[in-house]
């Protein structure tokens, strides 16, 4: 979740990605490479318009290598484009949608927005979509990056406040492929600037609050072609059933503390048990009712924390249900 930029100035437009210039930055400052050979190379692959600096400033999403050209260990997007470049995972045009749960911290006590000092608000009811002074807190930080985020060609679905008072979400989708993990993770750099002028810190830490409080999450929606098409549902239980072989992979894959959220309670399955069911928000995937209805459609993997790589999450979703043959 350490999310870095710097600046650069170009001497006209470009819209094209692998037209832009290569560049660098010191890995010694950043724990990704040694101080004698410290160089880390930038490799633009995604633009998208800059809603802070506007007019014809843009904003490119770059994926980090060794001068050498070999992916550095956490540039997880090199792996992810191989699995979202294959044949078979092309032809089903996977789509996602994520929603990525977030709560806003007061910046010098790193506790909730609109939370008492040293003290909890009332219990959890009123502020899932709540409106009002005592139930909607940062409301002005989620509307500017919501527009923000429209401004910069993000495919932003929608906003909501959370169950836990503090807590927002917002959905990125559906995107197609690799481009759902560049528009996450360039919507979450953009929450991290507004905050950053509104003095308040950004948590994507799965159970912020231990105890009677819900977590955070970042359910990734999936289908393919197949399941879109009729006699999809069949298709979605096979992948199901594919997930469910897989589910120790996935668990350990799908972000940092997740254990701490993924209790049985607080709308999350157990960690250790793999479940799924129709419009039941404690399995590990929840097909819809709609989906049920029409016999095609998608599901929902509830399972990922907050703070996933959505690289990872979405390109093995792909990887298990259309690529892995048990």
């Amino acid at each position: 979740m350490d999310l870095r930029s710097k600046a650069r100035t170009l001497n006209g437009v470009v819209s094209d990605p692998h037209k832009l210039p290569k560049w660098n930055y010191d890995g010694s400052s950043t724990g990704q490479a040694p101080g004698e050979d410290s160089e880390v190379i930038l490799y633009p692959q995604a633009i998208f318009k800059d809603p802070f600096r506007r007019g014809n400033n843009i904003l490119v999403m770059c994926d980090a290598y060794t001068p050498a050209g070999e992916p550095i260990p956490t540039n997880k997007r090199y792996n992810a484009a191989k699995i979202f470049s294959h044949p078979d995972v092309v032809a089903e045009v996977p789509w996602y949608g994520i929603e990525q749960e977030y709560t806003l911290l007061q910046k010098d006590l790193k506790w909730p927005i609109g939370w008492p000092v040293g003290g909890y608000p009332g219990p959890q009811g009123p502020y899932y979509c709540g409106a009002g002074a005592d139930k909607a807190f940062g409301r002005d930080v989620v509307d500017s990056h919501y527009k923000a985020c429209l401004y910069a060609g993000i495919n932003i679905s929608g906003i909501n406040g959370e169950v836990m008072p503090g807590q927002w979400e917002f959905q990125v989708g559906p995107s197609v492929g690799i481009s759902a993990g560049d528009e996450l993770w360039v919507a979450r750099y953009i929450l991290e600037r507004i905050t950053e002028i509104a003095g308040v810190v950004v948590s994507f830490d799965p159970k912020p609050i231990p105890g009677d409080w819900n977590g955070a999450g970042a359910h990734t929606n999936y289908s393919t072609k197949s399941m879109r098409n009729d006699g999809g549902f069949e298709v979605i239980k096979k992948a199901i059933g594919k997930l469910q072989l897989k589910h120790k992979e996935h668990i350990a894959a799908y972000g940092e503390g997740n254990e701490r959220r993924l209790t049985g309670r607080h709308e999350t399955a157990d960690i250790n048990t793999f479940s799924w069911g129709v419009a039941n928000r404690g399995a590990s995937v929840r097909v819809g009712r709609d989906t049920e209805k029409a016999g095609k459609g998608y599901f929902e993997d509830r399972r990922p924390a907050s703070n996933m790589d959505p690289y990872v999450v979405t390109s093995m979703i792909a990887d298990t249900t259309i690529l892995w043959k048990p």
